[in-house]
């Protein structure tokens, strides 16, 4: 079978290199891809936005596209599955009203109170200085947010009230472009944050492996809100039976009420997570796709073949499937970053190193990248994802760490201490 897979980055590389290892998958097309995808057997980019929904329906009807999977969640908040889906194609993806869930924090947090979902004591704001005035009256440290899509950083914890005052005067003001409309103020939440990823047919759900981001640009958690500088799975603070609580107080609730409001929700819901110090959680935020950087360290780990899984959430028949097997071990992964990201960044520098990384035994998946004149070049803020799998945290970190020594670009950053909780 042929699979279209819509995006660009590092978990859509990810995507792809896991569906093209069944036997089942002929031909995989990224659209539009990456340097990584372009450089893979059976894979092809195709050069269309996300968004032209009419090109990707154009070529996927004349190329007999079996199954497309979606990726990041802006194509899916603007109706890429709907629009699909009504022409026929399996899709795998919420609908518009499904993404909401992502797409708006106001929208998600009315439905975890619904839901009874635990989450953080929180307010919607639609003016500056009722919004400041809310936030002197809770108190620092304090988290706003921009109610809508910003690329994982419209979430700012601010630790004094002027830097609290200094978020909401951005959002209001359209730093976060239309994602500041609404602004969404909440407790601040001790503990560690976890990212419990699910495959849902829209009646039950299924929990992959936990993981564990790194979202701070700075070595020890500090510094600016990133999309993740690195993540490892399967994260040891998520015990089974926390796994099990998860399930039944989040997931099967979350799915449950989509449902009762008559919104068909097939394919990955992803929790964001707070693990309190007690060791109870509640909900951050949920997304309606896969993470990024999440994935490359979950599918690594994943013995069950990937598009059976999902073409039983499209098909809604996964409550048939056999439970998901997994590989033993860990999975580790490192952003190599452009220098200047979460900020301002320059593009275009030549790439090397990833050859010499790959033959050590990394696995690299490429997510700001591109060829230019034949040669690969940095695309994005967050580069390149150098990947390591191993049989316990340590094995898989210095797997992936000894990779990142092989490659170079200019200003090229990395951390150097993802995974600090797990190493022994």
């Amino acid at each position: 079978m042929k699979v279209l897979v819509v995006g660009n980055g590092g978990r859509e590389h990810a995507l792809a290199w896991k569906l093209l290892q069944s036997k089942q998958i002929g031909q995989v097309v990224c659209v539009p891809g990456n340097g990584g995808t372009a450089s893979m057997e059976r894979c092809q980019n195709l050069s269309l936005r996300v968004d032209d929904f009419e090109g990707i329906s154009q070529f996927a009807q004349s190329e007999s596209i079996s199954l497309i999977v979606v990726g990041p969640e802006v194509p899916l908040a603007q109706g890429i599955t709907d629009n699909l889906q009504a022409k026929g194609f399996l899709v795998f993806g919420p609908s518009k009203a499904g993404a909401q869930i992502e797409a708006s924090k106001a929208w998600a947090k009315a439905l975890m109170q619904e839901a009874k979902i635990p989450t953080a004591r929180s307010a919607v704001f639609t003016e500056v200085e009722a919004a400041k005035s809310y936030v002197k009256a809770q108190g620092v440290p304090i988290v706003v947010k921009a109610d809508g899509l910003a690329a994982g950083k419209g979430v700012i914890v601010a630790e004094t009230l002027e830097q609290a005052h200094k978020a909401i005067d951005a959002m209001f003001g359209g730093h976060f472009g239309s994602a500041g409309k609404f602004v969404v103020i909440e407790e601040y939440l001790t503990g560690q944050e976890v990212s419990v990823l699910a495959l849902t047919d829209g009646i039950s759900i299924r929990p992959l492996l936990p993981a564990q981001d790194h979202k701070r640009i700075g070595e020890g958690d500090t510094g600016e809100n990133t999309g993740g500088m690195g993540v490892y799975a399967p994260a040891p603070i998520v015990t089974p039976e926390l796994m099990t609580s998860i399930q039944t107080e989040v997931l099967e609730k979350a799915i449950a009420t989509l449902k009762a409001k008559g919104i068909d929700y097939r394919g990955v819901l992803y929790a964001g997570l707070m693990i309190t110090p007690q060791g109870e959680f509640k909900v951050l935020e949920f997304n309606c796709r896969f993470g990024d950087p999440e994935t490359q360290v979950i599918l690594p780990l994943l013995e069950t073949p990937l598009e059976e899984l999902i073409l039983a959430c499209v098909q809604q028949r996964l409550s048939e499937m056999p439970p998901i097997t997994w590989k033993q071990g860990a999975c580790a992964t490192v952003v190599a970053a452009s220098g200047g990201y979460p900020g301002t960044y320059e593009t275009g520098k030549v790439i090397t190193g990833i050859d010499r990384a790959e033959a050590s035994g990394t696995i690299v998946f490429h997510a700001g990248t591109q060829f230019n004149q034949g040669q690969l070049v940095t695309d994005g803020g967050r580069v390149l994802n150098v990947t390591g799998v191993g049989k316990d945290f340590d094995a898989a970190l210095d797997q992936a760490y000894l990779g990142m020594q092989q490659i170079h670009f200019e200003g090229m950053y990395y951390r150097r201490d993802i995974g600090y909780r797990v190493r022994k």
